[in-house]
């Protein structure tokens, strides 16, 4: 196993085959952000979503998505402009990998991409016991999907985190007050296959404990592109309060419960999970000013 490889996968502590896939996953993404640094792909997006809080800031929940935003629309940017270098960074450390570009079947400001390795064989390459890698199918694919909005609303402002696995590196990321703008955005106006994503909700309770403050303005622009705002008047912290208060009046917690139940180790992270709890974590949330 590369030394650099153990290093990483020392940090984890692994019980099980989905542990050491979890593990194996984000250490993939690691690198993917690496070899689009080697790139210079931050001279031109920023990082953002549930990956970049578990990579940059300790959320505690795995994520399975890169997801980006361009620094300024660009209707002719294309994620496989950087697959080599991406593919060029994995594979320097043994993670032999193929980059699928999906292809668009309605029009919309999302770019997206797969990473695809083949799982089993993955694992034995580098080097864990057959224990291990006996109970995986062989045809079971690890995928790191890659997304990049390339019509970012404006309004957000960006900062460089610098991280040091596997060599120092930056990434040029979203503002804290950004990045809870764009999961508040995802709690009120995204549906998944019509439901709401736990993943989300576990997100904005850490930011309630974390980094509480929210960019309003850059709120309302996400809200106001896709159609979920139409009032003329600014939102106010007293309406995104009360948008939140209706969310949760309408959310299934059983539901929330088990999407976000497969991304965490321990399920007792959710026994507060209720409505009451919910309402309780709305107020907590403020605004910053434009120019902060």
């Amino acid at each position: 196993m590369n030394p650099s490889i153990q290093q990483m996968l020392n940090r984890y502590t692994c019980e099980n085959e989905n542990d050491y896939i979890n593990a194996i996953r984000e250490i993939m993404q690691e690198l993917a952000l690496q070899g689009l640094w080697r790139g210079k792909f931050f001279e031109h997006a920023a990082f953002y979503g549930g990956t970049a809080l578990r990579i940059l800031y300790g959320l505690n929940r795995s994520s399975e998505d890169l997801d980006f935003s361009l620094l300024s629309p660009n209707p002719e940017f294309h994620l496989s402009t950087y697959s080599k270098a991406i593919k060029r960074e994995l594979e320097s450390f043994g993670f032999s990998t193929e980059f699928v570009t999906k292809g668009k079947v309605q029009h919309t400001n999302i770019e997206s991409a797969f990473l695809k390795t083949n799982t089993k064989m993955q694992l034995i390459s580098i080097g864990l016991p057959n224990g291990i890698t006996s109970r995986i199918h062989s045809k079971t694919e690890l995928k790191i999907k890659l997304e990049i909005d390339i019509d970012p609303p404006p309004g957000f402002q960006t900062t460089v985190k610098t991280l040091l696995r596997p060599f120092p590196h930056s990434v040029r990321v979203y503002t804290t007050p950004d990045l809870l703008a764009g999961k508040l955005h995802a709690v009120l106006c995204r549906k998944w296959r019509n439901r709401s994503k736990g993943r989300d909700w576990y997100d904005m309770i850490w930011y309630a404990g974390n980094y509480p403050q929210v960019r309003l303005s850059h709120l309302e622009e996400r809200m106001r592109q896709s159609g979920n705002y139409t009032e003329s008047a600014p939102l106010t912290l007293e309406k995104l309060h009360n948008l939140l208060f209706t969310a949760v009046e309408s959310a299934d917690i059983d539901m929330l419960k088990a999407d976000v139940l497969p991304f965490i180790k321990d399920p007792r992270e959710l026994e507060l999970w209720s409505k009451d709890f919910f309402r309780e974590i709305v107020p907590l949330f403020s605004g910053v000013e434009k120019d902060k």
